[in-house]
């Protein structure tokens, strides 16, 4: 019982507190996706962040209409833009994937924050779609990935 619950403690441990790296884009690249600049009226941008404390040791997939964007982790974030329309932003989750669906307008950046919640065998993660302001402060705080 001692040695399974060591084993428990341990793996909490690193999903709280290790850290994850994905490949990040060049310094010019980030600081222009920085400026925030609003797409052309025939497209729509989306930010999709994560920027949270718990699971920083967890690298999770998103997708945006099932195409692969990249794989995140703590303090990255991805740019993408897309045809105005109905789209579907999905991440891994413990036991498949968590979707969101938004409704995008041309001319507008869209910001995602995916937020990693801890599961019965290891952490999940989910989306949400946030307004404009916390969107950009959470993306400044952030780099770009690859």
């Amino acid at each position: 019982m001692l040695k399974l619950l060591s084993a428990i403690t341990l793996m909490f441990s690193f999903l709280m507190t290790g850290c994850a790296s994905v490949p990040t884009a060049p310094k010019e690249e980030d600081t222009a996706r920085k400026t925030f600049a609003v797409p052309t009226s025939d497209k729509a941008g989306l930010y999709v962040y994560r920027n949270s404390f718990i699971g920083q040791a967890l690298k999770k997939s998103v997708y945006v209409d099932g195409v692969l964007i990249g794989e995140s982790s703590n303090k990255v974030f991805f740019y993408v833009e897309f045809a105005p329309g109905e789209h579907k932003i999905s991440t891994e989750s413990e036991f498949g994937e968590n979707d969101l669906k938004i409704s995008a307008e041309g001319g507008k950046n869209y910001f995602v924050e995916q937020y990693i919640k801890m599961g019965a065998f290891s952490g999940g993660a989910g989306l949400k779609l946030v307004d404009e302001k916390q969107g950009k402060e959470n993306v400044l705080k952030c780099k770009l990935a690859k």
